[in-house]
């Protein structure tokens, strides 16, 4: 076993630019032409190469690892001629003899060996390269031309450190297949042990700021003091001091890479208005202000943005001065591939963002455990850390959940779920295979198997994305985190098909020592991913209460706390442009069980809609529903224009 690198007291091997391939086995005695060094500005041979004897006589040896960061040009053997060809496409192209993707064989490679400082070549060293994937080869070769066009040192470092994890994420993707998992075997998924909420929160040791689950009201979101009034006020300091000292631990993650395109807004979703002219962001921030108003301290609030968020949400944050820190790092950026030769879209590291994308909110631990902030936040005695998505309106911090995490230090992992609905169709959910939690998600299930991951009653829990982790589990186990690759196909405005290599934050549930999962109530998981959530969480059916939602006390009385009516509107409505033109006013839906809204149809303001609605105009028709109507289980069809007189 043995090193490309010079004898002692010569200096290693430097980058090479052509590398010597042979179709067959060859000796130690055939003759190698002259190998010119190559130009001082191409970026060195970093690794060294490792060598292992095949058991076989002679000098013949196969090389089990490389990884060449250079650009390479590639030469063939037959009867001692050679040629040279322009690309790895047209090297691959046209030596049949090598193995399709997925085969292995054994190629012979020569490469330089150095003969004293002054750069100059004699001597050849033969190698047997193993397990040549062209494909593979081919992608990495792709990879190296984009980091080789950054022309900063610490800009490159930083995008190859990019383009290494991206490749280490496309070969996982390789070998577990095209779907990006390895199959599960459907028998052996069973229903996972999960601790009710009710079993972790508190009796009587509830002050203010802590989101404690109502009953009457059928909510967890909000700052309330009526529980002060079962304690004393020695009692209420003495609970405020020990949160005081919990919450002196805790960070906040918010997943803020996300734009606001599906909903037809420009900029980052956390930029679009939900209540009262606040944004998610502004909820979001006023929320950790009175939480570190009222108790003293200082939970940090982190923002994960995007490349597609950062530059906007580093505008949008100048705004906010006081009572929180606010902190931001940037998950990674990686190239989409096409989904024909699952080569990189982009040429250059300056494409269109369209070439891009970031690689799902899975890539939150890695990014935030490699960033300037983690350390500054260990550093400051941070021991937890919340995370959950910026547009989900009901995961505020929660002081049960925390104290429970607190008191058990075996757990390293907590994921909040909650009772699956008809309508979660979706996200994923957990379960137990093999004795261990696992998440879930759709497009990792079977073609023949997506009937009974529909069933809320063999699958009855939901994955909210709320996660709480101890920090210094994660910091340990960063690098062990091989989450379960989600495959996105999606197709760019020109019409090409792509493929976009995804993890999910959830999966890390099957990583993590003695992982918990508590059933919260439904309130808090309230995202809003298009105008029909949007058009939920404006209505009457919530109030805003110290910048959290709060279900009705009277929606609570008639249908039960986890009771959220299905709202379903058309793609005239698919835009928020579109959805506000069609509503004079948000129509009363306290007694709304379903509604469904197709076509060109708008609303006047002051309507009251109970029970199931069904609002269809067809081709070429318009309705418009009058100010003031009151539609109860009812179907409109037709045509209905209200002209002003």
């Amino acid at each position: 076993r043995g090193q490309a690198t010079a004898s002692a007291g010569m200096d290693p091997i430097p980058c090479f630019s052509s590398l010597l391939v042979f179709t067959k086995s060859v000796s130690h005695g055939l003759g190698l032409p002259a190998i010119s060094p190559c130009p001082p500005q191409l970026s060195p041979l970093t690794r060294p190469l490792h060598f292992s004897n095949d058991g076989s006589k002679g000098t013949e040896k196969r090389l089990h690892r490389f990884g060449f960061r250079k650009r390479r040009r590639f030469f063939m053997g037959a009867s001692k001629k050679w040629r040279a060809f322009a690309s790895t496409d047209e090297f691959l192209s046209q030596t049949p003899s090598l193995p399709h993707c997925g085969q292995t064989s054994t190629v012979s490679v020569a490469a330089p060996s150095t003969n004293g400082r002054n750069g100059s070549y004699s001597g050849k060293k033969m190698v047997s390269v193993r397990a040549s994937n062209e494909q593979l080869l081919a992608f990495e070769y792709e990879l190296d031309k984009l980091v080789l066009q950054v022309d900063n040192d610490d800009e490159r470092e930083q995008f190859k450190r990019e383009m290494d994890s991206f490749k280490n994420l496309y070969v996982r993707w390789r070998e577990s297949g095209k779907d990006g998992t390895e199959p599960l075997d459907w028998r052996k998924i069973g229903t996972p042990g999960v601790i009710p909420y009710d079993a972790i929160s508190g009796q009587c040791s509830k002050p203010f700021g802590i989101t404690e689950y109502d009953e009457s009201s059928g909510s967890t979101n909000g700052f309330t003091k009526d529980s002060e009034l079962v304690m004393d006020p020695e009692t209420v300091e003495r609970v405020r001091q020990e949160d005081r000292k919990l919450l002196d631990k805790l960070v906040v993650v918010k997943l803020n890479g996300g734009l606001g395109t599906t909903m037809g807004c420009v900029g980052p979703k956390s930029a679009i208005e939900v209540r009262t002219d606040l944004t998610f962001l502004d909820l979001t921030v006023r929320q950790i202000q009175g939480l570190n108003r009222y108790f003293g301290t200082n939970v940090p609030l982190v923002l994960m943005n995007s490349f597609n968020t950062d530059d906007e949400t580093a505008k949008m944050i100048q705004r906010y001065k006081r009572g929180v820190q606010i902190r931001t790092f940037r998950q990674k950026r990686f190239p989409r591939i096409m989904k024909d030769s699952h080569m990189p879209l982009p040429e250059t590291p300056w494409d269109p963002s369209t070439c891009w994308y970031p690689p799902g909110h899975g890539d939150v631990f890695d990014s935030f455990c490699k960033s300037d902030t983690f350390q500054a936040l260990r550093d400051a005695g941070k021991e937890y850390v919340f995370i959950s998505n910026i547009d989900n309106l009901g995961a505020t911090v929660d002081l049960n959940i925390a104290r429970y995490l607190a008191s058990n230090p075996e757990c390293e992992f907590l994921m909040e779920v909650t009772d699956r609905l008809r309508s979660d169709v979706k996200g994923g959910t957990l379960i137990d295979y093999e004795g261990r939690l696992r998440l879930l998600e759709l497009a990792q299930v079977p073609h023949s198997k997506r009937d009974d991951f529909s069933s809320i009653k063999k699958f009855t829990i939901f994955n909210t994305n709320n996660l709480w982790v101890r920090l210094d589990a994660l910091q340990q186990r960063v690098e062990e985190l091989n989450l379960d690759i989600i495959v996105n196909p999606k197709t760019t405005a020109d019409g090409a098909n792509v493929l976009q290599l995804e993890t999910a934050a959830g999966a890390a549930v099957l990583h993590f020592k003695n992982p918990v999962a508590v059933n919260v109530p439904r309130c808090r998981f309230l995202p809003v991913k298009n105008t029909s959530d949007l058009f939920v969480v404006q209505s009457n059916l919530y109030s805003l209460e110290h910048n959290c939602l709060r279900l009705s006390p009277k929606r609570v009385q008639l249908a039960g706390p986890a009771s959220i009516p299905v709202v379903k509107l058309g793609e005239h409505f698919h835009t928020v442009r579109d959805y506000m033109e069609r509503f004079q006013t948000i129509p009363d839906i306290l007694e709304l069980d379903h509604l469904t809204v197709s076509g060109d149809v708008t609303f006047g303001a002051n309507v009251n809609l109970k029970g199931t609605v069904i609002v269809v105009a067809n081709h070429g028709d318009r309705i418009d529903i009058p100010s003031g109507s009151v539609l109860e289980n009812k179907v409109v069809t037709g045509n209905l224009r209200i002209l002003d007189h």
